[in-house]
């Protein structure tokens, strides 16, 4: 004779801690609580040569920094040398750009609509835009 099946607990495990639902349907809260653990996982920043990118951040961070009431700035297809004189965190709303830092030879980072950028205070780069961009910029 088969065994009953006995429903156990779910947990989904994150770098912040874990979530637990039993075998009934999780509550209004515990939903919302998993969302915003996806919602964080889908915005992850990742670093490469000192710049930090995070694609796709959900709304509710964009407002929490105040990225909407910064200031803007845009420019055409072009390539020009940058060094940032302070740390400057910014969301690209259109466009798409390769940044080469100084020192690093051919590597670079791409950065295009939707990601926010922190560029390190004392960087020197060149900004390589493949297509016109148009951003909130906010320096520290």
């Amino acid at each position: 004779m088969a065994s009953p099946m006995v429903a156990a607990p779910l947990q989904l495990r994150t770098s912040t801690g874990c979530l637990s639902f039993s075998s009934s349907p999780p509550s209004a809260a515990a939903r919302r609580r998993f969302a915003a653990v996806q919602a964080s996982a889908e915005a992850m920043a990742t670093e490469k040569l000192g710049i930090r990118v995070e694609r796709n951040p959900p709304e509710s961070r964009l407002s929490e920094l105040g990225v909407r009431q910064w200031p803007k700035w845009g420019c055409e297809k072009s390539k020009f040398p940058w060094t940032y004189s302070a740390k400057e965190t910014c969301y690209l709303l259109q466009g798409k750009v390769k940044v080469y830092p100084e020192g690093h030879g051919e590597d670079f980072v791409e950065i295009a609509a939707g990601d926010l950028v922190v560029f390190p205070k004392g960087m020197s780069c060149t900004w390589d835009v493949a297509e016109a961009v148009d951003k909130h910029y906010n320096f520290e």
